[in-house]
């Protein structure tokens, strides 16, 4: 398959989708129509059409139904997902941290906490960023001893003193055969 036939990642797992093309497959084979002929419509291989229509032959459309979503089933409800963004919301600090830095440890043991189910810290980013529309966030690393007056001052006062110009007092040229630039 060319790159320029393909199709959008997220058209490609449109399990609807998918349920629709097998349903009219099921629909085709009731009026006859061979497997190529199937698949030339649908868009699909032969072994996809073969695999259908024993499917339809064997437990007719509901043989090509959704089987819904692949993989398991999540460990987190919905219900004890609001849960634990509540308590997220509330703050390390107010769950026994030192301080209102969230970390991935820190959340599982969060999670663990309220909802008695265990995640590794891995897992816990892809809830927050896939199920909570979380995204990462940083603190900016300043150190506590900054002194924005002091600074602002010196920058005034001696960094104009300090700081040295490129080439001060050599006369600079783009030229490779001029003088100054030997």
């Amino acid at each position: 398959m060319a790159a320029r036939d393909r199709k959008p990642v997220t058209e490609r797992r449109d399990r609807q989708a998918f349920q629709d093309r097998r349903l009219q497959a099921a629909e085709l084979f009731q009026q006859g129509i061979h497997q190529a002929e199937v698949a030339r419509t649908l868009g699909v291989s032969r072994q996809t059409a073969s695999r259908w229509q024993q499917r339809w032959q064997s437990d007719s459309a509901a043989g090509l139904a959704s089987r819904g979503a692949p993989g398991r089933s999540p460990k987190l409800s919905d219900a004890q997902l609001e849960q634990v963004q509540q308590a997220l919301l509330e703050g390390a600090k107010a769950h026994g941290f030192d301080t209102n830095l969230w970390t991935l440890g820190r959340i599982a043991e969060v999670i663990w906490r309220t909802t008695g189910v265990r995640h590794h810290p891995a897992h816990v980013w892809r809830l927050l960023r896939h199920q909570l529309g979380w995204s990462l966030q940083r603190p900016t690393r300043r150190a506590q001893e900054r002194n924005e007056q002091a600074i602002r001052q010196w920058v005034a006062r001696d960094w104009p003193r300090v700081k040295k110009t490129p080439g001060a007092g050599v006369r600079s040229s783009a030229s490779s055969t001029s003088p100054a630039s030997r």
